[in-house]
């Protein structure tokens, strides 16, 4: 009886957790269905001292919102507030989706649009439904999973294709010859999956591939 009553109430929580992950999906669509056209800007949530990339990140959002974007962030500090700060005082959409966590992610306080999220995946259903392009800058291991995933579901034809750019030329050399190396070399990917991503160092360099690739 006591082993029944725990099953069913494994069953409970299990069906409430479905009703929380559509209400995720239900407000993430809600929020950002007029956000319009838009990047998405991946980078470290660390504030590093003498790190030259939030800079970066600021510019490139300030001129995206100038050639018509909407700027996606994932909502926390580092990179990600310098991009927000970028889009909002370019006076554009700045969306911040952050993700709650149990340590170093909190919101920042650029974003103009804030929505946060306790499920990752629908987080990444969100970055790439509601993207026209990801700029990719120096970060962790959450960075890295969106930069491959949006990668793999070019590849797979699982996602349009669209512009995936990745600043700093030196910082992403090691990993670009590794999977040379590694996966293109051994057959493990096709040569023509190399041109998935694209590599610059300046703002300019970004903002000019987004608007030679995409018309808005």
């Amino acid at each position: 009886m006591e082993k029944q009553y725990l099953v069913d109430s494994l069953s409970s929580r299990e069906s409430w957790r479905l009703f929380k992950i559509m209400g995720e999906f239900v407000d993430g669509i809600e929020t950002l269905h007029e956000v319009g056209p838009a990047v998405s800007i991946f980078g470290s949530a660390r504030d590093v001292a003498d790190c030259p990339y939030p800079a970066i990140a600021e510019e490139i959002a300030s001129l995206c919102v100038k050639a018509g974007f909407a700027v996606i962030t994932g909502g926390g500090g580092g990179i990600m507030a310098a991009a927000n700060k970028g889009a909002t005082e370019a006076g554009g959409k700045s969306v911040g989706m952050n993700i709650k966590l149990p340590f170093e992610q909190k919101p920042n306080p650029f974003a103009n649009v804030q929505i946060e999220f306790h499920y990752f995946f629908i987080r990444k259903v969100m970055f790439v439904k509601y993207a026209l392009a990801y700029i990719v800058m120096p970060g962790g291991f959450g960075t890295l999973d969106e930069l491959f995933e949006a990668v793999t579901l070019i590849q797979t034809k699982r996602l349009r294709p669209f512009p995936v750019i990745l600043i700093g030329r030196q910082y992403w050399q090691g990993l670009l010859e590794w999977i040379e190396k590694n996966l293109r070399d051994f057959g493990r990917i096709s040569p023509d999956d190399m041109d998935i991503i694209r590599v610059v160092d300046t703002a300019d360099e970004a903002v000019k591939i987004l608007k030679r690739r995409i018309i808005v």
